[in-house]
């Protein structure tokens, strides 16, 4: 496919059934953004995830992404369209005014693109589902949203996480409640078992506090192909520091390595798709 991130810097950009062979880079909000996404291993269906970077003025952004829920009919669709209610509700704020959106105003307009994507999903009436993950960023403040499994980390150069969002499912709370710790967790039975989707009437959504980014934080937005396979302390180590692309190849290289591997107990081999998104501040 060609790649997501041809043409202007200030033009938002997004991948779909997306298969890329290398992590791609762009500026965004006063730093750098770095993506790969691509299917499972051996896959011989469309890759179920999506993702998008949505540059709004010179220090705000969003970025976004979704992953289509394995098993349910037009899974990647839903993904499509949660990402692209997010957007469309941005770019109708964003479009009738002429100064950069303050926090409320971009808060309002991610929640409704949520809102209003959940139920274009309930109305295609397939049964379709998606996880999603959306991060505002304004200036050194960020602020996370999300449902399902996908995950949000906030990780400071030194290896601190500073945030980790709770993956909606029995396990993630098990896990969240230190009833299991996360290596017995990756090979539990009822690991894909999600209990908070788009998709659904019941659907809600967690909305995290403002955060603010030091200098040489990462963000990272991912999908279950990612932590379905890596340690947090894997992820951790080979995120924190150097340059963000060769950063990011190191994560998914050995996330893809691992999904072809055996599995064992200290190493998870569960081929899935794999999408990560990750920005750094200048």
């Amino acid at each position: 496919m060609d790649s997501p991130f041809q043409g202007s810097t200030n033009q938002a950009y997004r991948t779909f059934r997306a298969d890329m062979q290398q992590v791609e880079s762009r500026p965004l909000a006063g730093g750098v953004v770095a993506l790969l996404s691509r299917p499972a291993p051996g896959k011989n269906t469309p890759n179920e995830d999506v993702a998008a970077v949505l540059p709004l003025s010179a220090d705000q952004g969003v970025l976004i992404v979704a992953d289509g829920v394995g098993g349910h009919a037009s899974g990647e669709m839903a993904a499509l369209l949660a990402v692209e209610h997010v957007e469309q509700s941005l770019a109708q704020l964003t479009g009738v005014q002429d100064d950069p959106l303050d926090g409320d105003q971009m808060r309002f307009a991610i929640l409704n693109g949520f809102e209003s994507a959940n139920q274009a999903i309930l109305e295609l009436g397939t049964g379709a589902a998606t996880t999603l993950c959306v991060v505002e960023i304004q200036a050194s403040v960020i602020r996370a949203y999300h449902v399902g499994d996908s995950a949000i980390c906030l990780i400071g150069q030194r290896g601190k996480i500073k945030l980790q969002t709770i993956a909606h499912s029995p396990v993630g709370y098990a896990i969240e409640a230190g009833v299991i710790d996360e290596a017995d967790a990756m090979h539990h039975e009822h690991r894909h078992v999600i209990s908070n989707v788009l998709g659904s009437e019941e659907m809600r959504i967690d909305i995290g506090p403002p955060i603010r980014m030091s200098a040489r934080d990462t963000l990272l937005l991912a999908t279950d192909g990612l932590f379905d396979n890596l340690l947090m302390d894997e992820i951790v180590q080979r995120i924190r520091k150097g340059p963000l692309v060769e950063a990011v190849e190191r994560l998914t290289t050995d996330a893809w390595r691992r999904m072809q591997s055996e599995s064992t107990g200290a190493s998870p081999s569960k081929p899935d798709d794999l999408t990560v998104l990750a920005f750094r501040r200048h």
